[in-house]
């Protein structure tokens, strides 16, 4: 909390002038946008408590239901209104926002709690929400991107998928949508981090098994680990405190991945080695 009360008050003097219009005339190179994906624990049910309910930061803005950018505050999803609750995706953002003060930070919610990865495909179908995944996160995206830059994707997806068959399919249809949102983007090294399923249930091991080789298998992907966070008492979904703190580790994960794609690009040379002093 006292890092989040630091940055109100470096900023808040000029909050006011980053107010984002709802249509834009051209990206803002200096509006950041991150595309949270995936279903329900990247949507988020944790209880929305009164000192969650007060997170949030002008500069840090989520692309609501009807597409108009406003300041993100919890609930950030709208896939199951009745069950909305804390996910990771605030603090992730208000974390980026932290780590690059002089920009502005766009959350982009696409997660559709309950999907198995083959509704993130174009054309599927989710018949719980009615809704197309894949498609509607598409023009979300779209959208976004006629006010900003993309610059990262978390993704929270699998616990639909946490079955023998499914999981052996896995990886290659999630390199598939890897490659797909960044052909969108225009960026073939767009960074994605991925979050492993919760460790309180052990029909999660083979598939956070899985998650764990996914930089191994695809480029410019970084893994956020669940160790040590709690569910809401469902065994499946985490609470408000431990999506809270999922956000801070996603956003470790980007920070890294965004440094070394400038150190690949030679737009930041690396830090020097430190000498160890001679005895």
């Amino acid at each position: 909390m006292f890092r989040y009360l630091v940055l109100f008050i470096h900023l808040s003097v000029t909050n006011a002038a980053w107010a984002q219009p709802d249509s834009c005339a051209r990206p803002d190179p200096n509006f950041h946008v991150y595309l949270l994906m995936g279903q329900s624990n990247m949507a988020g049910r944790g209880v929305i408590t009164d000192d969650l309910k007060a997170a949030g930061n002008e500069r840090v803005s989520m692309l609501n239901a009807g597409s108009n950018w406003v300041v993100a505050r919890h609930p950030l999803h709208f896939d199951k209104p009745s069950v909305i609750g804390v996910g990771p995706g605030l603090s992730f953002g208000m974390d980026m926002l932290l780590a690059n003060p002089a920009v502005r930070i766009g959350l982009v919610p696409c997660a559709v709690g309950g999907t198995s990865i083959s509704r993130w495909q174009p054309g599927a179908y989710d018949e719980a929400t009615k809704t197309h995944p894949y498609d509607d996160a598409v023009l979300r995206i779209q959208n976004a991107m006629r006010c900003g830059v993309v610059k990262g994707v978390i993704w929270h997806q699998g616990e639909s998928d946490s079955n023998p068959a499914a999981t052996a399919t896995y990886l290659p249809k999630l390199a598939e949508l890897i490659g797909r949102v960044r052909g969108l983007t225009g960026q073939p090294n767009l960074p994605v981090v991925v979050g492993q399923l919760g460790q309180f249930k052990d029909v999660y091991k083979p598939m956070n098994a899985l998650l764990r080789t996914v930089p191994d298998q695809v480029q410019h992907t970084a893994v956020a680990t669940s160790e040590g966070l709690s569910d809401k008492g469902d065994k499946t979904h985490f609470d408000g405190p431990s999506a809270n703190e999922y956000g801070h580790r996603y956003a470790k994960q980007m920070l890294a991945l965004q440094a070394a794609e400038l150190i690949i690009s030679g737009k930041q040379p690396p830090r020097p080695k430190t000498k160890k002093p001679v005895r």
